[in-house]
């Protein structure tokens, strides 16, 4: 009995405990963390201390394949992997399994940041959006975005609290427009911290994109003339004020449908377009001026009405007649003019008719020689009355003349004095004039030192093409104590004479009061003192003489 209870006790020796077998061996697994990129595959080595294991393998939804074995250790690919999951690897030692789970962490980084400025010009004032976003990226509760001004930070935004199937991130803030964010630079900042998942730190950043700030209110204004001449070059100026920034304005200036070349300039925010136009057909036309910045333009447009009226016609018959001839006189409108025009005539006794000439019948005189005629032309156009004026000179053809007031035959020089002979000759053709003595021609262009022998009667003759005329000229040469002691006379006798009407002013006053002294003696008093000083210059320069 005691044999076979030993037997029994034996046979139970032999059968393994369960709770001994797990402890007797241990299942691993490799990686211990698991962070795949997306799309991409992964080697996961299942082993175990178990001598002789038994069923063994992994357990995932995720593709695989078994690329290597060994007495305690399976190797497999994982191909393909998309998303986030669980995987079992297991061994079975003695009849007891035993596993251990691996999480398969799925990323992507953020390799496409974009971002967008809605609009891209704003207005001041006005509300703009900044959005930010990247197409792909997980896992998103690792992600952060920050929008930068220049490189200020203008907000940041994390996504720990989206769901994880999410793989699309996007902020979008709202700013009000100013101008000194004018040309600011915006981009988006991307950050995926993986530490927690055993990985690293990708980053990445959008492209930069400048915000353009414009302030464009008002209408451009024109200045123009409402009238045009055809074929006259006429300026027009369009303005535009209130508008940011000035220097990138653009003006383009129309008449019609031609295009212009304005030149602009600008100071503060205002700017100016001049440009040259010229109306080549008479009307009714449109001029335009159209001024954009940005997305924006603005167009104004100005009626003008394009005449035609060239000056008036003159007409002198001759315009270098002799003296003494008659001529006519006629002034008359263009043939281009439209309506017909009202001519006058300068020194015509009548005004005609519109559309009829103005003439003038008259006799040449030397006194006509470069009288302007002129030729007036007047136009009513829309209720505007216009005028045009030609002019031309009349040279009347005459003999030389030589006159006191321009060649005086009585000359006096001081002796020792730079002196030259005084005598401008008139006549049509301008005279040529030559001066003689005893035969001699004197020269009248260069100064002559005055001697006692220039003291003679020269022989002038002045001549052109229709006659010659001659003139004695004497010439007195004084002394030069003579010169001076008849200047400082004459000045005596200017002096004494201011003197005497000074004298006569201050004192009139008190001779009023004198009313014992009759108006009359105070009057031949008067006379009596001029005489006398009239006398003594008389006496004076006779004793010179």
């Amino acid at each position: 009995m005691e044999m076979l209870l030993f037997g029994v006790w034996a046979l139970l020796a032999l059968i393994p405990c369960p709770g001994a077998a797990e402890d007797l061996f241990e299942v691993s697994v490799w990686p211990h963390q698991a962070l795949v990129k997306y799309g991409q595959s992964l080697m996961v080595n299942c082993s175990t201390t178990c001598p002789d294991p038994g069923p063994s393998g992994i357990e995932t939804l995720l593709k695989k394949t078994q690329v290597g074995k060994g007495p305690q250790w399976k190797e497999f690919l994982l191909e393909d992997v998309t998303q986030n999951s669980i995987l079992q690897c297991f061994f079975s030692c003695a009849g007891i399994q035993k596993d251990i789970s691996l999480g398969i962490t799925v990323y992507q980084s953020p390799e496409q940041v974009i971002m967008e400025l809605q609009p891209e010009w704003v207005a001041v004032d006005d509300a703009f959006t900044v959005t930010c976003h990247v197409p792909s990226v997980t896992p998103l509760e690792n992600l952060t975005l920050t929008l930068l001004q220049d490189n200020q930070e203008l907000h940041r935004k994390n996504f720990r609290s989206l769901a994880v199937a999410s793989q699309r991130a996007e902020v979008t803030i709202s700013v009000k427009a100013q101008r000194e964010d004018d040309r600011c630079n915006f981009s988006c900042h991307a950050e995926l911290d993986l530490s927690s998942h055993g990985g690293g730190l990708f980053c990445s950043s959008s492209a930069i994109k400048a915000l353009r700030i414009f302030e464009f209110s008002q209408r451009p204004q024109i200045w123009v003339s409402s009238f045009l001449e055809v074929g006259m070059a006429e300026t027009m100026s369009c303005e535009v004020a209130r508008v940011f920034p000035a220097e990138e304005v653009m003006i383009h200036m129309f008449l019609g449908d031609q295009e212009l070349r304005p030149f602009l300039s600008w100071e503060g925010d205002t700017v100016w377009a001049n440009a040259s136009v010229r109306a080549m057909e008479t009307g009714d036309q449109e001029l335009s001026c159209l001024v954009s910045l940005g997305p924006m333009e603005h167009k104004t447009r100005e009626p003008v009405h394009v005449y035609s009226f060239p000056p008036p016609i003159l007409e002198i018959e001759e315009l270098y007649p002799l003296a003494g001839t008659e001529i006519n006189v006629t002034c008359s409108g263009h043939v281009l003019t439209s309506p017909s025009p009202t001519c006058r005539l300068q020194g015509a006794p009548d005004l005609p008719a519109p559309g009829e000439p103005a003439w003038l019948l008259l006799t040449a005189r030397e006194e006509d020689d470069g009288r302007n005629f002129s030729c007036e032309a007047s136009l009513e156009v829309q209720g505007q009355r216009l005028s045009k004026t030609t002019v031309i000179q009349l040279h009347v053809l005459y003999k030389p003349r030589l006159e006191e007031s321009g060649c005086p035959g009585n000359q006096t020089w001081l002796e020792g004095m730079e002196q030259m002979l005084a005598c401008v000759p008139k006549g049509n053709p301008t005279p040529i004039l030559s001066c003689t003595w005893n035969g001699m021609i004197f020269d009248l262009e260069v100064p002559q030192k005055a001697t006692q022998d220039h003291s003679r009667t020269y022989c002038c003759t002045a001549t052109n093409q229709l006659g010659s005329v001659s003139k004695d000229i004497a010439v007195i040469v004084q002394g030069l104590d003579e010169g001076v002691s008849s200047t400082i006379f004459v000045i005596i006798i200017v002096i004494l004479g201011v003197g005497i009407i000074a004298l006569y002013l201050n004192y009139r006053p008190c001779k009023i009061e004198r009313r014992n002294l009759p108006y009359r003696q105070k009057e031949k008093n008067k006379e009596e003192e001029s005489q006398f000083a009239v006398q003594q210059a008389e006496k004076h320069n006779a004793q010179n003489c």
